[in-house]
């Protein structure tokens, strides 16, 4: 499978873009990668990049964006942060992404067993982290308020934090930003939740916003 060009890029939609993701992940799970020659892909990007998508997720050693969803080198902006949190440095590599570099969705990428969200719902303090967890309160407070009878730190309990921080994060997007607001009400841009299965390898999309 070759890497996208210009031309791919400029002809993409939002939609298209997450369609390249979910036949990506799709190979994935069923171990059939397409993007092989690393050496060959490096070549090939010397010169110029053309990311159609930004993913921001965490930095758990478990979800490379690259390999979930089977992309070549260039084809992805990958921003990796504890718990795929949202801060002004993170929007404004997405404000890069898609004004700049013309990637044409922006997904936020959460997954079972994530160790920040664990850190999160057992209200862990720690240096500077304490600072990044912080930013999963919300999440934390949605599901003891709606789930009073779930175990916060149970898996369950985890894995449903780490669900609604993923929705927390996308609906917060378009109000921080307005550069990435404007271009998504525009239909430039599509905004996309999903979870990632450690268990198994799957992605579920769990939220997708597009402008016709």
């Amino acid at each position: 499978m070759r890497l996208h060009n210009i031309d791919d890029q400029k002809s993409m939609t939002p939609q298209m873009a997450l369609s390249f993701l979910k036949e990506g992940n799709k190979r994935f799970v069923e171990n059939l990668k397409a993007h092989a020659n690393l050496l060959e892909q490096v070549n090939e990007t010397k010169e110029s990049q053309f990311p159609f998508a930004i993913v921001l997720s965490c930095i758990d050693s478990r979800t490379s964006a690259e390999l979930i969803f089977d992309q070549g080198l260039g084809d992805v902006f990958s921003t990796r942060i504890a718990g795929n949190v949202l801060n002004e440095d993170i929007i404004g590599s997405m404000e890069f992404a898609c004004k700049l570099a013309g990637s044409k969705l922006i997904v936020v990428l959460g997954h079972s067993h994530c160790g920040a969200i664990t850190g999160a719902c057992k209200e862990v303090k720690l240096g500077y982290l304490s600072n990044l967890l912080a930013k999963v309160e919300p999440a934390v407070d949605h599901v003891k308020r709606y789930y009073p009878d779930l175990d916060i730190k149970s898996k369950e309990g985890v894995d449903m934090v780490a669900f609604y921080n993923v929705e927390y994060t996308i609906n917060h997007i378009l109000t921080k930003s307005n550069v990435l607001c404007e271009m998504y009400e525009k239909g430039e841009i599509g905004i996309v939740g999903a979870f990632y299965k450690v268990e198994t390898g799957e992605v579920d999309f769990v939220k997708e916003m597009f402008v016709e």
